[in-house]
């Protein structure tokens, strides 16, 4: 039985039902890696702040969201509370804003372990210094007792990604998780949050605009386009035999280093024309 479970599901929102998802049905088994692409505005962050239950009023759901043996649609907010923590949890894309800048890190960190397992202050320490260890920070102790601005961005992200795993949940969704960082940091941080899944068996759903990005810690990819899923498959497959044009335009642009020096840089219009939906 898969871990999630996503069937037709539709968002439309405000007064005109703009269509933002549309017919989108995908499952995650538990331990899986499934990445998400597609660039912005295409309907993948409300893909999953459906899954979490976090759409915002003006939002009209259709189609049926399982997660762990629950349905999302029919849980109170108390029981959705519940749920995100302890079985589903996020990685935002920018961590000074998911952050509280007035709270050091590791109170941030204890936090969630407080509201989600109980956990008293003095445990809660121990438990929040050996995650921030674990995700790769090199001084757990003064991270903990820093505030997030006295933190490098890769650091704040890994902070983030302790305050996701610290409950052990069932599922991880990384929205953009290294979007805001430098190059090097990126390649840091994702190696990490690869080690970090592998060592908590954790399945991850990771949300990015970047094919190479996802390839670097998912198994299978969708694509999304216009708030539908265009194409899905294996990575290795997506990155050998695109089927649809705008994957390939994906890839392409992916795959500098097939790039002869003095030509011209691939972009995804080269191979999709986004006014008629056709190829070019």
């Amino acid at each position: 039985m898969s871990l999630l479970e996503v069937r037709d599901l539709t968002v439309r929102f405000g007064r005109h039902r703009t269509v933002a998802v549309d017919g989108v049905s995908f499952s995650l088994a538990a331990g899986g890696r499934l990445g998400l692409i597609g660039e912005s505005g295409s309907g993948k962050t409300v893909t999953a702040l459906a899954i979490l239950g976090l759409l915002p009023g003006n939002a009209d759901l259709s189609g049926e969201i399982d997660l762990a043996g629950h349905r999302i649609a029919t849980l109170s907010e108390q029981r959705l509370s519940r749920l995100r923590g302890d079985v589903v949890s996020m990685v935002f894309q920018e961590p000074m804003t998911a952050l509280d800048p007035t709270m050091r890190a590791g109170r941030q960190v204890a936090e969630v372990l407080r509201l989600h397992a109980g956990a008293e202050a003095g445990p809660a320490r121990d438990r929040v210094v050996a995650m921030l260890a674990e995700v790769g920070l090199a001084d757990p102790e003064r991270v903990a007792d820093s505030f997030p601005h006295q933190l490098s961005g890769g650091q704040r992200q890994r902070v983030i990604l302790a305050m996701a795993l610290i409950n052990a949940p069932e599922l991880v969704i990384c929205d953009e998780p290294t979007t805001a960082l430098d190059v090097t940091v990126q390649a840091t941080v994702l190696e990490k949050l690869d080690q970090v899944l592998d060592a908590s068996g954790a399945a991850c759903l990771f949300i990015s605009h970047d094919l190479a990005v996802v390839s670097q810690v998912c198994d299978q990819v969708m694509v999304m386009l216009d708030g539908r899923l265009v194409e899905s498959g294996s990575v290795a497959e997506l990155f050998t035999n695109p089927k649809h044009p705008y994957t390939k335009g994906l890839v392409a642009t992916a795959r500098l280093d097939a790039v002869e020096p003095g030509q011209r840089l691939p972009v995804v219009e080269d191979f999709y024309h986004p006014a008629t939906g056709e190829s070019r």
